[in-house]
């Protein structure tokens, strides 16, 4: 029998037999060394970002970096508002539905620049943003094939499409797909503060890239957040000015979406403000 054409829930099911079975040779193994700790995803402080969202172990840190998930039980994502800016045929602006989903180059990388005729560029320090994502129903394992829609505001706080001034403009969106080992990488511009929210990136995650044409396809909404010191180096640079005022007035506790928390929403940072910046997070979705 064929075991490699059976479609995405076979491949799916044999990752979390597999996962079972990792996890009851471990068990064997420490039956006599209970000093030891059972290795598993979860857990973890606001501060650490990666253990906190997944718990993966590797390297990371550059685009496109590989990193290995540990067997066990990851912590699905919390499900949060798109706002009022998704611009993926879910509400209108304007009187007319607002769609970048299905435009001719939205999957990209780099989401700098404008597309599909708009020649717009969203001006700011550079940023990397590096996403895994995890199937929390299946042993923590790797999302291969998954897509990712992501979007944010500029350094002035404004977003493309709806935003006055930008509305001729579709930067800093774009769709990504999830390689082998669940990773994908975004190239963009470090996002500003608006007033009212703390900084944040939106995304939506899909089951593969070609649903991913079709906002009702959408398994998960989330954001994700910066640490407090990287906010305030970042907003020293030249053109966050207003990002500086407006952060002085909002905090984590007071935001409405991360008041509840931003343990697996909460980015690792690596870089600066002159290099750029690199972040990471682990997503975890019942895939």
């Amino acid at each position: 029998m064929d075991l490699h054409d059976h479609g995405l829930a076979s491949d799916l099911e044999m990752m979390r037999q597999q996962a079972f079975e990792r996890r009851q040779v471990l068990r064997w193994l420490l039956a006599g060394a209970a000093t030891l700790p059972l290795m598993s995803c979860g857990g973890g402080s606001d501060a650490s970002g990666t253990a906190a969202s997944g718990g993966v172990t590797g390297t990371s840190g550059g685009a496109g970096s590989v990193t290995i998930p540990t067997a066990g039980a990851c912590t699905v994502i919390p499900e949060e508002t798109g706002g009022p800016y998704p611009a993926d045929g879910t509400n209108t602006n304007g009187g007319s539905i607002i769609n970048v989903l299905n435009q001719s180059g939205v999957v990209r990388s780099d989401i700098r620049a404008s597309f599909n005729g708009a020649t717009g560029v969203a001006a700011g320090v550079p940023l990397t943003i590096n996403l895994q994502l995890l199937n929390a129903s299946g042993g923590c394992a790797s999302l291969a094939g998954y897509a990712v829609y992501l979007w944010h505001c500029d350094r002035d706080g404004l977003y493309s499409l709806y935003s006055s001034g930008v509305t001729a403009q579709n930067y800093l969106r774009g769709v990504q797909e999830t390689d082998s080992a669940g990773n994908l990488a975004f190239t963009t511009i470090f996002p500003g503060c608006y007033a009212g929210r703390m900084p944040h990136v939106h995304f939506e995650v899909y089951p593969s890239l070609v649903k991913a044409a079709s906002a009702a396809n959408r398994i998960k909404t989330s954001q994700f957040t910066f640490p407090m010191a990287t906010l305030n180096e970042a907003y020293a640079a030249s053109g966050y000015t207003a990002s500086v005022r407006n952060l002085a007035q909002i905090s984590y506790a007071t935001d409405n979406v991360f008041a509840d928390g931003t343990s697996l929403q909460m980015a690792t940072v690596t870089g600066n403000a002159t290099d750029g910046y690199v972040v990471t997070l682990t997503v975890a979705v019942n895939g």
